[in-house]
This record gives C-alpha cells, structure tokens and sequence, in this order.
C-alpha cells in the first residue's frame, strides 16, 4: 500500500502529530493513529517522529495508511429485524436472547455473526465487532444502531461519549416504586470479587452513572418505569435500579430471575444525529408481548420452562 505524504502548511504549526495525521484520516480512530506512530509507521521529514511531536511549517508528513482488521468470523444467516438502512448505518430492533458480539462463551450466534450476512460493509474498527457502536444486554430486547462505515462509526461513538444520543427504556421492576420521578446518579464499578458483576461505589474505579426514571404505573407487586440513561456504564440501569431497592423482573444477576419469563427490559426509543446528513432521526420497537401483555394485565408472565432437546 502507497504511503501518503503532505507539507504541513501555516495552519499546522504547533499541531501535534497524532493529530496532524488524525485529521487527514477521518475514518479511523486517535487510538489507531496513535498505533502507527508507535509502530513507526509515520515519519516527519523521513524519520520516525513521536505522537506529541509538534509540527512546524515545511514539515514533511508520511505515514502507511492503516488497514482495516481482518476479521476471521464467518456470516451467520440469523434474521434480522432491520428498522432503516442506509449508506452509512442501520438501526435493527434486536430481540431478546440474543448476543451482540462475540466473547467468553458466545463465539458464535451473535448479532455480529447476522449483521455481516446481511449487510455488505460495516465499519472495521474493530476485529470481532465490526459495526458495532453500543451494545444491549443478551437478554434487553429493542432499538440499535449499527455503524456501516468507520466515519458513521466514529461520529456515533462522539455522539454517545458526548451523552447526546436520546435513548429511552421501558423497565418492569419488582415492588412499588415510591416516587413519580427522580433521578439516580451514582457511580459504578466493576465487583471486586464478582467480576462479571457491576456495582455502585465511590472507589477510584468507578465512573460517573446518572440514570433518570418515571413511573409508569404501578401494579403493587411491580412496577413499570420509563428510563432515560445519562450515561452508558455496563449493566447501569440493572445495577441503578436494583440499588433503589427495585431490580429488573427476570434479572438472574441483580434481582431475581425466576420471577419473570425474561429479563424485563426493552430499548424503547433511540435518537441520534446522522452522521452525513446532520438530520436527527428518531426510531421506535413495540414492547414485546411479555412486557405488554404485564402492562395490561398487571400480572407478571410466568418464566419460561426449561427444554431438552
């Protein structure tokens, strides 16, 4: 691959390296730019230069344009519930049990695995998740969006680390939750001891969580809330809600998973920011017939038997 050289102009004086060369390559991450450098892979004035190296006018910038990963997961034909495509994302509206990428225990049958049967091109920042930006929960059923390109990629990442995606959640918890509407804003860490668990803390580790809830209508045994994350910490609306005393029906982890046929979340509505049109798109799932039918019964839906094959 032809490496690609420029003249840093008067504009970037002073300009740092990583990113100097950043700029001139939109679709892939600092991290990755900051990779080449490390590796040698960028030079100024045809010697290796460092990340913090601050141009002056009439440098010479080279560097190898990076290449994608090489993804070695093969396409699984799992359908897909596509809400909108485009040339630059895709929003699905994911079902519940199934996961979004692949790791310890679920090298396979994943959302990636479907994604790259049905879609041609996704973003390749990643090796074994391609496309994708954000992730739910196995058991959370409901909207995503899905990058398709490493610029549309980067813009969503942006738009989620900035808190400026709209997301909103409909939630069953256990018991009768006290007050209309607040706000939970408390921090959370990995367990110390239970690393597959999250939990609220004020260690060094923890990061800043704020979760806002309203009641939706409360059934005595349990109660439906409308969430609306701040923040996007793993597990953060099971490990908030199941610190204010109420924790998700069916959640195995933080409540208790006998007392719903499934973990009682659903990814209600999600807006973001096309990342070439600047257009605010909004998307919507219906509540899973589970969660619905609760809703309009006020009993719980008993849990799902146990099948052998």
């Amino acid at each position: 691959m032809p490496q690609t050289s420029c003249v840093v102009e008067a504009s970037g004086q002073g300009r740092r390296l990583d990113v100097f060369v950043k700029e001139r390559e939109p679709d892939f991450s600092r991290t990755l730019i900051q990779g080449l450098i490390a590796d040698g892979k960028v030079w100024v004035n045809g010697k290796a230069a460092k990340a913090h190296y601050r141009l002056r006018q009439g440098d010479c910038v080279s560097w190898m344009p990076p290449t994608p990963p090489a993804t070695e997961l093969v396409a699984e034909d799992i359908p897909l519930d596509i809400l909108h495509e485009d040339e630059a994302v895709c929003v699905i509206d994911k079902p519940a049990g199934l996961v979004v990428h692949p790791g310890a225990g679920h090298r396979a049958h994943t959302l990636v695995h479907a994604l790259l049967h049905h879609i041609p091109s996704l973003s390749r920042l990643s090796k074994d998740r391609p496309g994708i930006v954000h992730r739910l929960d196995k058991e959370t059923s409901g909207v995503m969006v899905v990058a398709k390109t490493n610029a549309a990629h980067m813009h969503l990442a942006r738009q989620f680390k900035d808190h400026t995606i709209e997301r909103r959640y409909v939630a069953l918890v256990d018991g009768e939750v006290a007050f209309d509407e607040g706000v939970i804003d408390i921090p959370i860490r990995r367990h110390k001891t239970d690393r597959k668990r999250m939990t609220v803390g004020f260690s060094d580790d923890a990061k800043e969580a704020r979760t806002l809830y309203r009641v939706m209508k409360r059934f005595g045994s349990f109660t439906a809330v409308a969430l609306s994350p701040q923040t996007g910490r793993t597990h953060q609306l099971r490990v908030h809600l199941a610190h204010l005393g109420h924790p998700v029906l069916g959640d195995p982890v933080y409540g208790k998973k006998k007392n719903f046929s499934r973990l009682a979340l659903h990814a209600q509505e999600l807006g973001f920011t096309h990342p070439v049109t600047g257009e605010m798109l909004r998307f919507s799932s219906p509540l899973p017939a589970e969660i619905k039918d609760a809703l309009q019964t006020g009993a719980k839906a008993a849990p799902r038997k146990r099948t052998t094959s």
